[in-house]
């Protein structure tokens, strides 16, 4: 099955810009929507962008144009390009995989998740 690892995150001051990576592998990379999710310390976990196989991109309306997902399929990758980062990003950020082409923003449909990669954003 589809196993996923998330890098990059780390402490970045407010209206900095930051790119996590997400390396995919043990599965049909082309066969899975993927997606971005954060989760706020005691919070609970949002949606943040998601992308089909063969590239339509899906964002959360806070974001305001503000991050950018991509992926390259050749290499299993999947990317979140964050720019002007403010304070309220700061989040445990999760690459997950859900089966399938038909994209959805609720975490219960990914079945795939890594561990996930820790941004803090500094004032």
């Amino acid at each position: 099955q589809l196993q996923v690892e998330e890098s990059g995150g780390g402490l970045i001051q407010a209206g900095k810009s930051l790119k996590v990576s997400c390396a995919a592998s043990g599965g049909a990379f082309g066969l899975y929507f993927m997606g971005w999710f954060r989760q706020p310390l005691g919070k609970g976990r949002e949606f943040v962008a998601g992308i089909s196989r063969s590239k339509d991109t899906f964002y959360a309306d806070f974001l305001k144009g503000r991050f950018t997902i991509s992926r390259d399929n050749a290499k299993n990758m999947v990317y979140l390009e964050m720019n002007d980062l403010k304070p309220d990003d700061t989040a445990v950020y999760y690459c997950a995989g859900k089966f399938g082409y038909i994209p959805h923003d609720a975490p219960q449909h990914y079945l795939h998740w890594g561990q996930g990669t820790q941004v803090t954003v500094s004032s």
